[in-house]
Formats: C-alpha cells, structure tokens, sequence
C-alpha cells in the first residue's frame, strides 16, 4: 500500500505539472536552485573533512541543528507542506495510521526540500570519512537526523492545522502560529545581546546543541571522531528518543485530526440575520462589497494577512531603538500601506469556485473590482490612519501629518488600483475555508513569491512620485512639501486605482470563466 501511495504520489504532480506549464516552470527552477545549493554544501564538506576534529564538530552540528529548526518551521510559510498526499483524502483508503504516516514521511523524503535535506545529510560522509569512528556512527545517525527533520516538519503543521480543538480554535492557532515566525529576528537578536558574541563564545555555545533534539543526531559523529564513545552514545539515545517523541507526537494529531475533519462546522445563526447583506445598497457592487467584507472580518485566511499589522510598529522601534524610534515608527502607516494594499493580488482565488456564482448572475467587472477594493479599504484605511496619527501624536509634531498621510494612503490607492488588474488575470493556490492554513501546491511557491515580487515593484514605482518628495520633506522638516507630497499621494493614488478598476473590470468581464476553470482544476487537483 505504502509503495502505491508512493507511485500515486508522482503521479498526482506528474499530472499537475503537466496542466500547469507555469507551474512546471516553477518545478523546474525550483530543483535547479535547489542542486546549485546542494552543489555548494558538498563542496564545504569535502573541504571541512580536512579541518580540525573540533571545528568540523562545530559547524555540522551547528549547521544541522538550523537545518532541523527549519524544516519544522520555515516549510510551513516557504515551501509549505507537500499535499500531493493529503491525509484529508487517504483517509478513505484502507490502511492504518502507521503505513499513512510511512506513505508521508517517505513523500516527503522524495520532495525537493527531502532530496535536498538527504543528500547533504549523507554527503557530511566526506568530513567525517577521515576518522573510522565517525564513519560507523554516521550509519546509524544520518538516517536518525533526516527522519527527525522530516517527522518534525510532518508533526508540526499537523498539529498546528488540527490538533486540539474545533475549527475555530484551529482558525486562531493558524493565526497566532504566525507571529513567533514574524518575530524571530527580534527575539533572536534579544537573545543574542545578553551573551557576548564572539568567535571564542560561538565556539563554546555551538556544540551544546548536540545536547538538544535539534542537533543531537548530528553531533553523534563528531564525538564518535573526538574519541568520546560514551558522549555519542547518550546524544544516540536522545535522538532516538527525539524521533519516536515526534512520530507518537504526528501520530495522536493525526489520528484526532482524520476523525473530526477540518471542514466539519456550526454556528447557530438568528433567524433572518444575513449580516453586510442588509446593511449595503443593493445591486452588484454592494453585493460583492458585503462578500468580500464578511470575508475580511470573519474568514481566518485574511485575518492571518493582517496579522503583520500590528507588528510593523513593534518591529521599527525595536531595530531603531538605539536612535529615535518616534522617527522609525512615523514610517509605520506607508510601510502598513505596502503590506496590507498588496496581499488582495489574487483576491479572487479565496474565493474558489464560488466565484461561479457571481458569473452566473452576469454581474459587470467593474462592479466586482469595485466592490473588493471597498471591502479592502474598509479595513485597511482606519489602520493606516491609526498608524500615521499616533506616532507623530506621540512626538507632539503634527506638521509632518500631510506628508505621511499622502505617502500611506498614495501607497495604498496606487496598490489596490495594481492588484484590480492583477486579480482579473491571476488565481493562485491558496488553503480551503477551515482547511489546513499551510498547504502549497508544488512547483507553484517560487512563481507566486516572484509574481508577488513583481506586482510590489510596479505598485513601489508608481508610488515614487509621492514617497521620495513625502520622505523629504520629512527630512527637511518642510511642511510645504509635507502637503505636495499629500496632493501628489492622494491624487496619483486615486488616477491609479480609478484605472485599475476600470481596466480590471474590462479584463474580468473577458476572463471571468477562464479564471474559474482554473479555480476548478487547482480545486479537483
């Protein structure tokens, strides 16, 4: 069964790669990127095999200790999880949990992230090849630090996606399991200010952690080299320990998360309440503006695109707290513009195939564009006010407020008008309402974080205008071009997206179906 799961497997993204040529194209540059890598890490270990016992210790371990740490979480926001083998749909072949759990890690193990993973965990052959000992214990511990890596990426996003309550508290895990990863430099960084970093203290830190589940697989070989049998042998067992800790870990989410499904849900609702509906005018364009509200303050999908939000500010004033942070946290409302005006790129696509609906019905383009980019800006206009008020409330300095509304608020017009053209001409993968917030299809992450790249540039470029006179006069404390650059933001903000609603809705009336036969293949992939 394992095995035809296995074949199952390439076939299912044989088959998405060969509908999706631009997927492909992803597949493809994605492997190369990832061979010139592995190219480079076994040219360092060839070379480190002729280092000092000690020093090659220190850099495997340290090394493999961040390549476990990553594959537990970085996957999860980077690559995501490979869902050519959903559990959702193996539940219904007759197996146990074991063998799918088998089925999963050794797909895993065949992706790009596995290869990559597994050939460099074998390649530390050629450091450790100068010391026989070493050699005998990297048999019995490579195996042991690439299943860990892999377990551990498996057993974090299953019980991130589905262990331990409802739908709803798996909603705000999704959420909140998003800002520790946002947060990771500061916390690192304050981290690192309480201890002395130097080569001699990175040298004496490094190697505690083969102490840790992180690191103790890899550090196996490395004691066995130094001579220290008794050291391997107890960072062998907390290996060992790690990975059957992490497999009962993956396995008790598992089996909770295959017999409650993510979809299942209810919520009493009151007789004849149909929320936005009643309280927007009638007509196509309201109608599409109380869908895409309710989206925005109840569907967890957007809510996790907020999440960035409020931590901007946090984040300016902790990387210029040794300055003036009250000048770092002044750039927080355009910097919010940025993050929150670009993320409805593809809005359409969160819409799946219910999109079908709002075909049907012949509803005109320019009232969907519209309609969104309404729904958008009310969420998103209060907090970039909020987030360019308070700040220069705090300095006592209101001179600068023209300039930095018109930076914000040109950012955000010129990125709703960009992402209107946008969103009629690209549907991407995105997880299911309620489904697992960590799904990616593969062959598609790098051609969404470069179409994503792209459409930021072109909404950046058309906000210069705006953001280099704002920015001066900032600087220069001038409140006459504080105002131009406010005239300029807003006025060149509105032209944008008034044409890009425009221009969006012509191509939307053209390539409406087209868009939602896409979003039925990526449904029934």
């Amino acid at each position: 069964m394992v095995a035809t799961l296995l074949r199952l497997r390439f076939r299912v993204l044989g088959n998405q790669l060969a509908r999706s040529p631009w997927q492909l194209v992803g597949f493809i540059l994605g492997a190369l990127y990832g061979a010139v890598v592995l190219t480079g890490i076994i040219a360092g270990l060839v070379a480190l095999g002729f280092a000092d016992v000690r020093l090659a210790g220190i850099v495997v371990v340290g090394a493999g200790s961040l390549v476990t740490l990553g594959w537990a979480l970085i996957p999860l926001v980077a690559f995501g999880v490979d869902t050519t083998l959903d559990p959702d749909r193996l539940v219904v072949f007759p197996m146990t949990t074991t063998r799918m759990m088998v089925a999963l890690t050794l797909a895993a193990v065949c992706g790009i992230p596995g290869i990559i993973t597994s050939v460099a965990a074998v390649a530390t052959i050629a450091t450790w090849a100068h010391w026989p000992a070493a050699v005998l214990a990297w048999l019995v511990s490579t195996p042991l630090a690439i299943l860990t890596a892999v377990v551990a990426s498996r057993a974090v996003a299953t019980v991130a996606s589905g262990f331990g309550g409802g739908r709803r508290f798996r909603e705000v895990a999704g959420i909140l399991v998003f800002i520790p990863l946002i947060l990771a430099g500061p916390i690192i960084a304050g981290i690192a200010t309480g201890v002395t970093v130097n080569a001699d203290t990175l040298a004496e830190l490094l190697p505690l952690l083969g102490w840790t589940p992180l690191g103790a697989a890899w550090a196996v070989p490395a004691d066995a080299a130094a001579g220290d049998l008794p050291a391997a042998a107890a960072k062998l067992l907390i290996a060992l320990a790690t990975l059957a800790a992490l497999w009962l870990l993956w396995r008790a989410s598992l089996a909770r998360s295959l017999v409650r499904p993510r979809l299942a849900s209810a919520a009493a609702v009151r007789a004849g309440s149909i929320g936005w509906f009643g309280r927007v005018p009638t007509g196509a364009a309201g109608a599409v503006f109380a869908r895409a509200v309710t989206y925005w303050t109840r569907d967890p999908r957007y809510l996790r695109q907020l999440i960035a939000v409020p931590l901007v500010p946090v984040l300016l004033w902790f990387y210029a707290r040794g300055g003036d942070p009250l000048v770092a946290l002044a750039f927080s409302a355009p910097i919010i513009a940025f993050i929150i005006g670009i993320v409805v790129y593809a809005d359409i696509s969160y819409d799946g195939t219910a999109f079908g609906t709002e075909i049907a019905t012949g509803a005109p383009g320019r009232a969907d564009r519209l309609g969104r980019t309404l729904a958008a800006a009310t969420v998103a206009v209060p907090l970039v006010l909020l987030a360019a008020i308070l700040p220069l409330a705090l300095a006592g300095d209101w001179t600068q407020l023209p300039g930095i509304l018109g930076m914000a608020l040109g950012i955000l017009f010129t990125c709703y008008g960009v992402c209107a053209v946008t969103s009629a001409q690209l549907v991407v993968p995105v997880p299911g309402s309620g489904d697992n917030p960590f799904k990616r299809v593969p062959g598609t992450t790098f051609l969404q974080g470069m179409a994503f790249f792209g459409i930021w540039l072109v909404a950046l470029a058309l906000s210069a205008p705006a953001l280099i006179i704002g920015v001066a006069g900032y600087f220069m404390q001038s409140p006459a071009l504080s105002w131009i650059a406010f005239a300029i933001g807003i006025a060149f903000g509105a032209a944008v997206l008034v044409a890009g609603i425009l221009i969006g809705g012509r191509m939307l009336d053209r390539s409406g179906p087209v868009l939602l036969a896409r979003l039925k293949a990526m449904k029934n992939a």
